[in-house]
């Protein structure tokens, strides 16, 4: 079954040194971006991560040292990969929790502003995981009826997450779902929105899911001693836990994230303050409090308090 776009839909893989987010480095990067009209574009690229390869990962992917050794770096070929994916959505293979936060912190790390905002992201592995619940051979193998016989070379492991997806919706097509709820719809459809939707159930505000959007539609801690709290609410009670996020060892993009509900709290209390004064003057309430002038939390004030906490 063909795809039906409404813009183009950027497939991609990465081979990496490793799957720390903070620490790993891309060494590879395939992107297959498909097109409305069905023509399909593809960019392959080694990349020199500045790092030894650990050898674990070059059994893994078969990319060494010496394979990387006259490729250029992210930062060099950073403009370029952006330029070439554009405004198209992005889809991939465990993409959510892992090819999106990694491309997005070396995007940062060059210097790049490739922005998330208005894409859909389809991850083709949570369409497998909860429909079948294998790996991307075993989906080969399941749903194209042929052997993925190059597993762990972006540019195959790129086009076989692309064929898997044709699959499934020809396999899908009218099939029923049950979520744990007990809620059944029919959630494997040919439009890009509604499988974002389905691959996106944990509703990550970071990709890395140390925030997530809870029922309500609110970002709240996915970990630590604050999990399931607002995010607003813990910056409101405890504001050098901002200071220690920003500081700890958290993925850049995690620190971006958290950096813009940060500054919108900040904005939503300056303009409460006069709306609070307003309304205790109207109310006839008398204010003996020192008549001192509220100063802002400065960056000094948190990491002062940040010497408090341990991650």
């Amino acid at each position: 079954m063909n795809l039906k776009l409404q813009r183009p839909l950027a497939f991609f893989d990465l081979e990496t040194t490793g799957v720390n987010i903070s620490a790993d480095r891309i060494v590879e990067i395939s992107v297959l971006k498909v097109s409305p009209d069905g023509s399909e574009a593809v960019k392959t690229l080694k990349i020199n991560p500045e790092m030894p390869i650990p050898l674990e990962s070059s059994v893994i992917h078969g990319i060494y040292d010496k394979d990387v050794e006259g490729a250029p770096t992210f930062k060099e070929v950073a403009p370029a990969v952006a330029e070439f994916i554009g405004d198209a959505d992005l889809a991939g293979y465990n993409s959510n929790k892992f090819d999106i936060p990694m491309l997005m912190e070396e995007f940062l790390r060059a210097g790049v502003d490739f922005s998330l905002t208005g894409r859909f992201f389809v991850d083709v592995q949570n369409i497998f995981h909860q429909m079948e619940q294998r790996t991307l051979k075993a989906a080969y193998r399941f749903y194209c009826d042929k052997d993925l016989d190059n597993a762990h070379s972006a540019e195959d492991d790129t086009r076989a997450t692309y064929d898997v997806l044709r699959s499934q919706l020809d396999r899908y097509q009218g099939i029923e779902w049950e979520d744990k709820a007990g809620n059944k719809s029919v959630p494997v459809v040919n439009d890009v929105e509604a499988l974002h939707r389905f691959t996106n159930l944990s509703r990550p505000v970071d990709f890395a899911g140390r925030m997530v959007f809870n029922d309500q539609g609110e970002e709240v801690f996915n970990f630590g001693k604050h999990k399931g709290r607002s995010v607003e609410a813990v910056f409101a009670m405890e504001p050098s836990y901002y200071a220690w996020m920003m500081q700890g060892d958290f993925p850049l993009y995690t620190k971006k994230c958290l950096d813009r509900l940060w500054q919108r709290f900040r904005a939503k209390q300056k303009e409460q303050r006069p709306q609070q004064q307003s309304a205790r003057q109207e109310g006839g309430e008398k204010d003996d409090r020192p008549k001192r002038k509220p100063g802002p939390i400065t960056d000094d004030m948190l990491k002062n308090l940040q010497a408090k906490f341990g991650k």
